[in-house]
């Protein structure tokens, strides 16, 4: 009996104690934890970024290939994740420039960006690596198209604190966790000062005439006459003649010079004179477009502008068969050829991507998104 006894009691001895193990196991679990974000955020090509310019652009020495340096006026944010924080350090370099003239008090520039560097010095080179080997050799990754209101006096073509619009080209993929580190240690963005050397020159008075009076003239005295006696003529005296006085002498005064001005700053502004483009091409298929088919063909294409984005005709023998939306993709290099791209759906279904036009350095681009 005694043997039963304690047999029971060690089988309840145990089983308490394996209870109690698994119920501390369990207090001792880290709860899951949430799934983190993703581990490379990608922005998408068209995305704009605000920027200013930290270093002026000087009217007399700016020339392409110059170094362009800028900060990031704006976060950048994707998906409610921080993509790109204000304050962040951007280089770019001048890859066109048309100078103000004395008709037309504007300035042309094509700014090409190639690096951003966050403030943890997180550097990420465009294009992006892990995306190089899905875009166009002839894409610039990301640009700015500045139209400056300027003339040939202002001694800064661009000064600091110029806003710019960068327009990323290709998508960007940027490391999500050194993003985040950069977010730690971002500050305001700098305050800039005007860098110009010009300053306005006060108008100077003029002085007034001096005037010296001059002498005044005396009279003459009469003759004096005495009469003579009887048969004696009169005896005449003469008087004395009068006696001119001296005019006043005028000193003239000095004339005053007028103020100079400086002139207006630099502004960037819409171009309100976009020219307008036209291209030709050749579809050797049948082709989706905004949702229509082309046939093949011969067909022209119209817009106005260079984007980013651009409504466009395309005609056939004159007659408009399609209206759409495109981007205008700025390239590195001149086509050498007329060329219609098209790619095949996931639907088996094919479209128009994407356009060249000889001897123009950019594209046309539907619905892109390599």
């Amino acid at each position: 009996m005694w043997r039963a006894a304690v047999a029971i009691f060690f089988a309840a001895q145990i089983s308490f104690a394996q209870a109690t193990a698994a119920q501390s196991g369990a207090q001792n679990q880290s709860p899951p934890s949430p799934s983190p974000q993703s581990s490379t955020i990608v922005l998408p090509a068209g995305t704009p970024v605000e920027l200013v310019l930290t270093a002026p652009l000087w009217a007399k020495s700016a020339k392409p290939g110059d170094s362009i340096y800028a900060q990031t006026a704006f976060p950048v944010v994707l998906n409610n994740q921080m993509a790109i924080p204000a304050g962040t350090f951007v280089e770019g370099r001048i890859d066109s420039l048309t100078r103000p003239g004395m008709f037309s008090p504007h300035a042309n520039l094509q700014i090409d960006f190639t690096k951003f560097i966050f403030a943890n010095g997180y550097a990420v080179l465009l294009p992006s690596p892990p995306l190089q080997a899905d875009i166009a050799d002839d894409v610039i990754p990301a640009v700015a198209a500045a139209y400056v209101q300027v003339t040939r006096a202002n001694d800064v073509l661009l000064d600091n604190g110029a806003q710019l619009q960068m327009i990323l080209q290709l998508p960007l993929a940027l490391d999500a966790t050194r993003v985040a580190g950069a977010m730690r240690k971002s500050g305001t963005v700098a305050q800039l000062k005007s860098a110009t050397m010009c300053r306005p020159v006060p108008a100077t008075p003029g002085t007034s005439d001096t005037v010296i009076p001059g002498t005044p003239g005396t009279p003459g005295t009469p003759d004096i006459v005495v009469p003579g006696g009887p048969g004696m003529p009169d005896t005449v005296i003469p008087g004395t003649p009068a006696t001119p006085g001296t005019p006043d002498t005028v000193i003239p005064g000095t004339s005053g010079s007028p103020g100079i001005a400086c002139p207006p700053p630099p502004v960037v502004v819409p171009d309100s004179k976009a020219q307008q483009n036209f291209g030709a091409f050749v579809l050797d298929a049948t082709a989706l477009v905004a949702g229509k088919q082309l046939s093949p063909g011969t067909f022209e294409v119209t817009w106005k502008g260079l984007g980013p984005w651009a409504p466009i005709e395309i005609l056939q023998n004159g007659k408009v068969v399609v209206n759409a939306q495109a981007r205008v993709i700025l390239l590195n290099k001149q086509s050498p050829a007329n060329a219609a791209k098209t790619r095949t759906n996931s639907d088996g279904s094919v479209s128009l991507e994407s356009l060249r036009f000889a001897g123009q350095s950019f594209a046309l681009y539907f619905d892109w998104q390599p």
